[in-house]
Formats: C-alpha cells, structure tokens, sequence
C-alpha cells in the first residue's frame, strides 16, 4: 500500500473571522483565500505548509443551507464562544479505498468532495466526529484541480513536528502503521483520564511558534 503523508492541518472555529484572528496571532501571518464546502455547509482560508502540505482554518458557513447531516470535524459541537484550536488532520493517499479498509479505526465512509475546481475523496464519520477522541485523521486522495498548496504564496512557513497526545498511544501508532503513515508525527501518552488532542510545532519568519488543539479548561 502507498505511504500516506499529512496533507494538511484543520484550526477548527465557530466562526472564520475567529479562527482567522487565531491564526494571525500565534503565527503571525494572515491566510490567505479559500472557499465554500457546499455539500457540507462550510468555508475555509488556507496557509501554505509546503509543496503539498498547507494550514485550514475552517468553520461553519453561517450564508450556506444547513446541510442536513453533521459536518466534519466536529463543527456542530462547537460552542459560539468556543475557542479556535487545532482540531483535526489530513493524510494524503493514492489509494484511499486500500487505506481504509487497512486502517485498523473505523476512519468513516469515503465520500466525493469538492470545491471550485478542486476535487477529491475523503473518509467522513457518520457522525461528523474524529475516532481516537478526535486525534485520528482523515484520509484524503485528490482527484482532479491539484493540490491546493500549490496555488498559495509561500509564506515562510513550514511544519516541523505534529505531536498526537492520547491516553493510549500505543492504539494511535497501530492506526499509524495501518495506514502506512510516513511524516513528521510523533505520539504522546496522556493520563487515562484527560482529553485526547492535537499539536503542531511551525517555523516561522518569525521564529518557532505553536498551534495547539488541548481543550480549555
């Protein structure tokens, strides 16, 4: 089976404008445009990571219908003063059908997605929600249009390290293997009883900075 690779990172928000701010303030760079997800009732603004990697901030689309399903990335639990966080990741695949069906989570149903001229297939829980307590990533394989990374300006920003902080890691690197993960990733045990979440270590132009998804309180 191919190596998948981490495709890209998702700061999940109640709003874009909020998780835009996010954005700018920790990394000191403001995203750039991005576009509607009309099948699920979300936009976005993207930053480039790298040749084939790139930053989402993502949110609810307050102007789109509802889509009469959840939306990904648990958007739909999100409280409107919720705090933006990173809250979700990408892996990119050539065969999106072998890895989930060797994924050993149950990753969700391998949907068609698209927007404006890029199109793709992505694994979607029923219920809008990453396993592993959210840390588990989609699958992503593009179809058609590219890579969005390769239509944003670099901006001096690069990922250096994601770290995956769960309970039991060792359930998270099974995952990993399963799915033939090849990237900058590294997994740390949490306590039995704290909340699973995600991190990310950026190079800036303005030196190392951090997003961090753990949740408040």
């Amino acid at each position: 089976m191919p190596a998948s690779h981490i495709d890209h990172l998702a700061i999940t928000a109640p709003t874009l404008e909020v998780g835009v701010a996010y954005v700018r303030d920790v990394l000191g760079v403001e995203p750039g445009p991005g576009g509607e997800h009309l099948r699920m009732g979300t936009h976005n603004r993207l930053l480039r990571l790298g040749d084939a990697l790139y930053l989402e901030v993502i949110a609810p689309n307050p102007a789109a219908p509802a889509p009469g399903r959840p939306r990904w990335f648990g958007l739909d639990a999100l409280a409107a003063d919720a705090l933006p966080r990173l809250g979700s990741w990408v892996l990119r695949t050539d065969d999106i059908g072998a890895a989930t069906a060797a994924a050993t989570e149950a990753l969700g149903v391998v949907e068609p997605m698209s927007r404006g001229a890029f199109e793709w297939l992505i694994t979607i829980p029923s219920d809008g929600l990453q396993p592993l307590g959210g840390v588990a990533p989609a699958l992503i394989e593009w179809r058609a249009g590219g890579h969005p990374a390769a239509r944003l300006p670099d901006c001096g920003l690069a990922l250096e390290m994601l770290e995956i902080f769960h309970p039991d890691p060792l359930r998270v690197e099974r995952l990993l293997a399963s799915i033939s993960f090849a990237g900058p990733a590294v997994v740390h045990a949490l306590p039995a009883d704290e909340v699973p979440y995600l991190a990310a270590r950026i190079a800036t132009p303005g030196g190392l900075r951090r997003l961090c998804g753990r949740p408040a309180g």
